[in-house]
């Protein structure tokens, strides 16, 4: 992640000549043992990935070129079988395919001679020749690079992120290595001209949807998934590519959705979001949660843990995030479940602590609070009771925190929320 400087002086710049065929040396076909020199097509010294790569397609770099001599080897070979002068070809065929198998695995295609008819053969590799062609094209161009199988980075704001996972937009999108995106309405582009002609007509300048809170310059919006599906959608393949445990993409309309900004000038921008089912049987809280990378370690995956926690003391419901959890999610919901039972406990005056008085009080599922207390060693099992040990060195130690910590502004102030629950939730 970096920041970008302004590059609107690079349009003054002069314009250089592009030769017909320019390649970076430093690209490498990822086909074991292949020097990437030769092309599918015949028609390029050099390729840089398997869909080109002669010794993928058990091809030389001459047969390329020359394609007819090995093809017309093809079909006399497939003349005989059919006459029945070569009786043994097709057992000597199928061993040799067996034996490619075992040697390259996946590492080469399977061998195509003799399993149909030499014309279907040289249409397919006329197929695959043009498909190589035209992500050759792409590359000289500069709008591919090495190993582009999913987006690797995204522009997003004043922010360059390197994603972490792959993420289903459009093949012709993510194809192309990098993506652009407006932080406001979440398009998606190709290039950052498209970007800045995008900017500059975009009208956009918060999440759709109604504010539901607001301190300083920290909001949330909550957007239905029904109403403003495009815009849903887009924010779940945005969020693939930092989640990991993920699979809701398109069908967005059954959820709500409850996104964060930071306000400034120029706009409200994007920290982290969370989707609820708006009809959940389990009473799940959060569907999927995230905080944009360059807004992580900040403490806005708490503020939004917490909000969703607000949400249900309205609703007055007990609530618990949508299993399985991310690496990270787990890590901040743990963390968030240690400091809301140590808070509980510290502000404790009574004889006899109840876990149910715990949920009702916190909202937090009993299950996620037993879970908490036995990774804190304060459950012991005595007499046929479970008992809820208050364990002082704990507290003092988390205290000490909040005193370091002060009056931070990441934290929810729920007289600040102005949310009334949907109807049928």
């Amino acid at each position: 992640m970096s920041l970008l400087h302004s590059d609107k002086d690079l349009s003054h710049r002069p314009k250089r000549r592009r030769c017909h065929e320019t390649y970076n040396f430093n690209m490498k076909c990822p086909t074991p043992g292949c020097n990437s020199l030769g092309h599918l097509t015949g028609k390029h010294e050099r390729h840089f990935a398997v869909s080109g790569c002669p010794l993928y397609h058990n091809l030389s770099a001459d047969e390329c070129k020359t394609p007819t001599s090995k093809q017309s080897r093809y079909k006399e070979q497939v003349n005989e079988m059919r006459k029945g002068r070569n009786s043994g070809l097709q057992k000597e065929q199928k061993e040799k395919h067996m034996e490619h198998r075992q040697t390259h695995g996946n590492t080469r295609e399977p061998l195509l001679e003799n399993i149909t008819s030499d014309y279907d053969l040289e249409l397919f590799r006329k197929a695959q020749a043009r498909a190589s062609e035209d992500l050759e094209k792409l590359r000289i161009q500069g709008q591919i690079t090495e190993g582009s199988n999913m987006i690797k980075t995204i522009l997003f704001g004043r922010y360059e992120l390197d994603t972490w996972y792959h993420s289903p937009y459009p093949e012709e999108y993510a194809r192309l290595g990098r993506l652009y995106v407006c932080e406001f309405c979440l398009k998606y582009m190709k290039s950052q001209t498209i970007l800045r002609r995008h900017m500059a007509k975009c009208v956009w300048k918060h999440p759709p949807g109604d504010e539901v809170y607001r301190k300083g310059a920290i909001s949330v919006f909550e957007v239905d998934g029904k109403k403003n599906k495009i815009y849903c959608q887009n924010l779940c393949l945005l969020a693939k590519l930092f989640l990991d445990h993920k699979t809701l993409y398109y069908d967005v309309e059954p959820f709500l959705f409850y996104v964060m900004t930071d306000a400034d000038n120029t706009g409200c921008h994007l920290v982290g979001y969370f989707s609820k089912e708006k009809n959940s049987f389990l009473n799940y809280n959060v569907s999927c949660i995230l905080t944009m990378p360059q807004y992580m370690r900040q403490g806005f995956g708490k503020m939004l843990i917490d909000f969703s926690y607000l949400l249900s003391k309205v609703e007055e419901k007990v609530g618990s995030p949508e299993r399985p959890l991310s690496d990270l999610g787990l890590i901040s919901y743990r963390s968030y479940w240690k400091e809301v039972l140590l808070r509980y406990m510290y502000n404790f005056q009574g004889k006899e602590i109840s876990i149910k008085e715990i949920s009702q009080e916190t909202a937090v599922n009993p299950v996620d609070i037993v879970s908490t207390l036995q990774s804190l060693q304060m459950l012991k099992y005595w007499k046929g009771k479970h008992l809820v040990l208050k364990r002082q060195d704990l507290i003092d130690e988390w205290k000490a925190k909040e005193i370091k910590r002060g009056n931070s502004n990441k934290t929810i102030d729920p007289t600040s929320l102005k949310w009334t629950p949907p109807k049928g939730t």
